[in-house]
């Protein structure tokens, strides 16, 4: 088929192709039109205190306002705070999912959290309880975390500490490694006194010194084998205590970050307003009407087919059918050697045609 059959059929068919699109679009709008006042409010979470700044801050470097808006988003939809939510405003959870956005105002930090409902009362408490719920997700549980690591930390090392009473006990000794240190360098003094006393040809007072460093030689000789497993204890209560003190450091840090999400600072909410029903209409009807359109396009090829189907069905049955006999024709023409006046009679051709087929 050329461009010309197509705009003959689509004028022959043209009830069709307006009509369906045309009765899609005014069942799009009556379900617009008809269907219940729908009320937004936005919130505003604006927290520059959050993001950016200090190394120690959760949310750093380059892309961190992205990644605040996108963790806040998935804050927002997560089960336990839609729950959460859910429990403060007596919406259900289904109605906050599907109700609620949150758009990040170009690339800073700042958000905007819309939510759409059909009762308006409860636009503004959702919006604050969301609000309240999200930043506490990020950053109140980010405290708890802190707190169970210096427990943690602490529980540590109250356990080192506990074992190298234990060890002290077991042996008869307080800090070896202390008195090792000061066993040494009383040796290192008794040997200079002893050189001292050989120069000066005290005998008695070098003999006494050969005594007290031969004691301190023994202490360290007894001393030594242990020291090893308690230098072990002791670096196992080190490592505790600087693990105690990065865990409070960490809590302090996430004290501070959980008094800068406070919604009461942060976040405000907007003003509840009826929405308009033309967006709601145009982004409705306009795609139905389209379909519909495509709709028809199908049905005007099916009514098409079905025609020439037809068409073809009949012009084989008349093709195949008997024929009605044609009457005898007289035809008049000059007999040879005769008047104009004779005639010949002609058989009817018809019949003859019909027995040769």
């Amino acid at each position: 088929m050329e461009i010309v059959d197509y705009l003959r059929v689509a004028r022959r068919r043209l009830w069709i192709l307006l009509g369906v699109p045309l009765v899609a679009a005014a069942a799009a709008a009556l379900v617009v039109l008809l269907g219940p006042a729908r009320y937004a409010a936005t919130s505003y979470v604006a927290a520059p205190a959050l993001v950016g700044g200090a190394a120690a801050q959760q949310y750093t470097g380059t892309q961190a306002a992205a990644q605040f808006a996108a963790a806040f988003a998935a804050a927002v939809t997560s089960p336990q705070v839609v729950d959460q939510v859910s429990a403060d405003t007596g919406v259900r959870a289904a109605d906050l999912r599907a109700g609620l956005k949150v758009t990040q105002v170009g690339a800073s930090s700042q958000l905007t959290v819309t939510y759409t409902a059909t009762d308006r009362s409860t636009v503004a408490p959702v919006l604050t309880a969301t609000g309240q719920r999200a930043l506490a997700f990020l950053f109140a549980s980010q405290v708890g975390i802190a707190e169970s690591e210096v427990t943690a930390a602490t529980d540590e090392l109250t356990t080192a500490t506990k074992a190298i009473d234990e060890w002290e006990k077991t042996n008869k000794v307080r800090q070896p490694d202390r008195l090792y240190q000061a066993t040494l360098q009383e040796i290192a003094t008794m040997r200079q006194q002893r050189l001292q006393m050989q120069a000066v040809g005290n005998g008695r007072g070098a003999a006494e010194a050969e005594e007290a460093i031969a004691e301190g030689q023994k202490r360290l000789d007894g001393l030594g084998p242990k020291l090893p497993e308690y230098q072990a204890l002791l670096a196992q209560r080190d490592t505790a205590s600087g693990a105690l003190a990065n865990a409070r450091q960490g809590l302090q840090q996430a004290r501070a970050q959980s008094q800068a999400a406070d919604p009461a600072q942060v976040t405000s909410v907007g003003a509840v307003e009826p929405v308009d029903r033309t967006r709601a209409l145009v982004n409705l009807a306009l795609p139905v009407a389209g379909a519909g359109l495509l709709l028809a396009v199908l049905l005007v090829a099916v009514v098409e087919q079905l025609s020439r189907n037809r068409a073809v069905a009949a012009g084989r049955g008349g093709a195949t059918g008997r024929a009605t006999p044609v009457p005898a024709q007289v035809a008049s023409r000059p007999a040879r050697g005769g008047s104009s006046d004779d005639t010949v009679v002609l058989p009817a051709l018809t019949d003859r045609n019909n027995r040769h087929r």
